[in-house]
């Protein structure tokens, strides 16, 4: 990880944190008593409007503008599994994609997502949630245009630049994830937090619903074209994934200008650029008195073009490890990186091959006495339909559950909850596979079983390992602290692709899925345990979670950017 450069330390002297070296900054100016505590008394005063703002139509708006980043991401992501069974059909040796075709479609995201986490959320801490909001809105558009319009070609294997156009779109939704999660937070009063940022997850579950309507919907509408097909051509199933896939920018298109305007959060102002009067502006100007998100915010520049700072910890190398080093921060950031590992590996493992699962038990595939063009048919509606009743059944239930208990339970009960209820969904469906499978009834049982696992998924560590990251650490390392949990779990969504990828046709094909499901229950299990080390964060301000000592936070007199200039140069 890069962080800013800081200049070599002296080894016989003492190494020191941030607040320190402001403290020691404030002395060294003459800085006075009396001036300090008025600049603490504003930064605090300005904390406590934004914790105890009543909520409104602003905080509704982060909410949507953050949440149709999440709607997108889940399209984009889950779209694939049922695309990767229409590239088969077209591109596929025997209408089926090669394990490894089929495995580099599906992985390439995962791991443009851990890149995208960790730039990102990096960046964000350096230059501004503002100046970087919209970026990663920008390669996610590019990227699904990109991916509809690839084309075969004798010096380029479509599934190639299928691959590279995945990864940057992986980037995207990797800068998503910080962005969309601690900008809602830092905006957020301290009685809602939970809420606005289950909210804004909750749209993953409306995002998987979406792609698997939109396949649907497609599916049908190219019903007879399809049927009229060479059944070894298949030219309108070539249509169809591309509309598929290229519907995905349009909810990041609308959304793009809201996140381009959206205001910087009054946080980021005081703590970072250490611009207290700008900040309480901004607070007065959004949130307590409801102004525009896209309105201008030209405030010390207002009859004086010299902006007017205050000192307080500033981001450096030094402060991160030594920050990172004290137990009570570096555990629960461990436990964060872990439970989203664990959920991932299940969520992904299972969620990127539906498909897969779905065929494998016999649900809703085409009878014997259908074939031909018409069993293609027959199988991309069942696909596009099993997805529909596992997000309707699970998914969307799930995560509004979270939203309406969150705030009330605590982010920790709910977590643990779906980690337990997930270990022994997983233990029965595992053990019990063969059994449940053998027949119409107990293959029904298994989806109801599958439903019940996606509902604790959302209802549990899917919706709440975003919100342990997104409302912990001080605001300079809370981005990058949150891409460092997040690009945990796609590791393991990525090693649990490659995983499922190579173990699902050992001694036959899919034959090892119950085995998979095994080592799926002990991943949540050991989830489970992770979480006990998390801090509960209901009803707790920012500043609260974040571990550092608030009442002496800024340590030194105001002073302009030309004397900032001067000292930093």
């Amino acid at each position: 990880m890069i962080f800013p450069p800081v200049e070599p330390a002296d080894s016989k002297v003492p190494r020191r944190n941030a607040l320190d070296e402001v403290r020691s900054l404030g002395k060294e100016d003459g800085d006075d008593a009396d001036s300090c505590t008025t600049l603490n008394e504003k930064r605090r005063a300005t904390l406590a409007e934004i914790d105890n703002a009543r909520f409104s139509w602003f905080h509704v708006r982060v909410c949507l503008i953050a949440g149709v980043g999440f709607f997108t991401d889940s399209y984009d992501i889950f779209a694939i599994s049922i695309a990767s069974v229409m590239l088969g059909y077209v591109y596929g040796h025997g209408q089926h994609l090669s394990a490894n075709q089929d495995l580099g479609i599906k992985v390439a995201t995962p791991v443009g997502t851990v890149v995208g986490q960790l730039l990102f959320g990096w960046l964000a801490d350096v230059f501004g949630r503002k100046p970087i909001y919209g970026y990663e809105l920008m390669l996610m558009i590019v990227a699904s245009f990109g991916q509809a319009l690839a084309g075969q070609a004798h010096g380029a294997n479509i599934i190639g630049v299928l691959v590279v156009w995945r990864f940057v779109m992986g980037v995207g939704i990797g800068g998503d994830y910080p962005l969309s999660s601690v900008i809602p937070a830092e905006f957020s009063s301290t009685r809602i937090r939970g809420r606005m940022l289950a909210a804004v997850g909750a749209n993953q579950g409306w995002g998987q619903l979406t792609a698997a309507l939109v396949s649907f919907i497609i599916t049908r509408a190219y019903k007879p074209a399809l049927l009229a097909d060479d059944p070894l051509v298949l030219a309108h199933v070539d249509f169809m994934w591309r509309l598929l896939i290229g519907l995905g920018c349009v909810p990041g298109a609308i959304a793009l200008y809201f996140r381009l305007t959206i205001p910087e959060t009054p946080r980021f102002t005081m703590d970072v650029e250490r611009n207290v009067r700008r900040a309480r502006r901004d607070v007065n100007r959004v949130i307590t008195e409801g102004g525009s998100v896209g309105a201008a915010y030209y405030v010390d520049g207002e009859g004086d073009a010299v902006v007017r700072r205050v000192r307080a910890p500033k981001a450096t190398r030094r402060d991160f490890m030594q920050y990172f080093s004290r137990r009570e921060n570096l555990v629960p950031l461990l436990g964060m990186c872990y439970s989203w590992f664990a959920i991932d590996v299940a969520f992904y493992g299972l969620g990127l091959n539906t498909s897969i699962i779905l065929q494998a038990i016999g649900f809703g595939s085409p009878s014997a006495t259908v074939t031909g063009v018409e069993a293609v048919y027959e199988n991309l509606k069942n696909i596009a339909v099993g997805n529909m009743i596992l997000a309707v059944a699970g998914l969307i239930p799930g995560a509004w559950t979270t939203f309406l208990f969150i705030d009330y339970w605590g982010r920790k009960p709910i977590q643990l909850l779906g980690f337990v209820m997930l270990t022994i969904l997983y233990i029965i469906m595992g053990f019990a596979y063969h059994d449940l499978t053998a027949t119409s009834a107990g293959r029904k049982t298994f989806v109801f079983l599958y439903c019940l696992t996606n509902f604790f998924s959302n209802f549990g560590p899917n919706s709440t390992v975003s919100v342990f990251p997104g409302e912990s650490f001080p605001t300079r390392y809370r981005s990058t602290a949150f891409g460092i949990a997040a690009a945990s779990g796609k590791v393991g969504a990525v090693i649990s692709q490659v995983g499922f990828g190579k173990l699902v046709n050992i001694g036959g094909e899919n034959a090892f899925v119950p085995h998979l499901l095994e080592i799926f229950a002990f991943f949540m299990l050991t989830g489970a345990l992770a979480t006990l080390v998390l801090k509960e964060g209901k009803r707790l301000t920012l500043e609260e979670m974040s571990n550092e000592r608030q009442e002496e936070f800024i340590q030194g007199k105001a002073y302009s950017d030309r004397e900032d200039q001067v000292e930093m140069g």
